[in-house]
C-alpha cells in the first residue's frame, strides 16, 4: 500500500466520522423536540412522588394524539413565566367543577381517590372552580408547599409539554411515573 492510499483512508475515515456524527445530533435534536425530552425536578412540590433532584424523561407525542387525563403528572410551561418549566399532577380537565373542603378534593360533587398523597396531607378548602374547556387544574402531590392551579389558575392547554413517564436519575428511584 502506498502513501496515497493511505491518505485516502484516512480521509475517507474522518469523512464518514463526522457524517456519523451529524446524523446523530441531527436525530438527538429531533428526537429531544418531538418524542422524549429529559428533565430535572428542582423542588419537593410533587414529593413522595417525584423528589428533588430527580431526573426524569417526558413524553411529549403522547399528548399529540391524546388529551391529558386526571391523575397524570404532566410537565408544562408555567404560565405566568412561560421560560420555566413545573411538574404538577392533574386534578381536573376543562368542564368539571372543582373544590376543597375538610382537607377533601371533590370533582362535580365526587370525592377524589387520591392514592399517591402522603398520610397527613393537609390544604385549606377552596372553590368551587368551574375548569375552563382546554384546560387544567393542575396541584402538586406536595399541597403544603406547591404553587400550583390554587395560586395561579387552571393551566391552559396550550402551556402543556407532555407526561412525566419515567425517573431515571436516581438508579434506586428508577421506574414509572404513576
Amino acid at each position: 500500500m502506498d502513501v496515497i492510499e493511505k491518505e485516502e483512508k484516512k480521509g475517507s475515515f474522518l469523512t464518514e466520522l463526522l457524517q456519523a456524527l451529524v446524523i446523530a445530533a441531527v436525530l438527538a435534536m429531533i428526537i429531544r423536540a418531538f418524542l422524549i425530552t429529559p428533565f430535572w425536578i428542582p423542588s419537593g412540590s410533587m414529593e413522595p412522588t417525584l423528589y428533588p433532584g430527580d431526573r426524569i424523561l417526558v413524553n411529549r407525542l403522547v399528548y399529540r394524539f391524546s388529551e391529558p387525563q386526571r391523575g397524570d403528572v404532566v410537565v408544562f410551561r408555567y404560565p405566568l413565566e412561560p421560560n420555566r418549566d413545573y411538574v404538577k399532577r392533574v386534578i381536573a380537565v376543562g368542564g368539571d367543577t372543582i373544590e376543597a373542603h375538610d382537607n377533601k378534593i371533590y370533582v362535580n360533587g365526587q370525592p377524589l381517590n387520591e392514592s399517591y398523597l402522603p398520610p397527613g396531607v393537609v390544604h385549606s378548602d377552596f372553590g368551587p372552580i368551574k375548569v375552563p374547556a382546554d384546560s387544567y387544574f393542575v396541584m402538586g402531590d406536595n399541597r403544603n408547599i406547591s404553587s400550583d392551579s390554587r395560586v395561579w389558575g387552571p393551566l391552559e392547554r396550550r402551556f402543556v409539554i407532555g407526561k412525566a413517564a419515567f425517573i431515571y436519575w436516581p438508579l434506586s428511584r428508577l421506574g414509572l411515573i404513576r
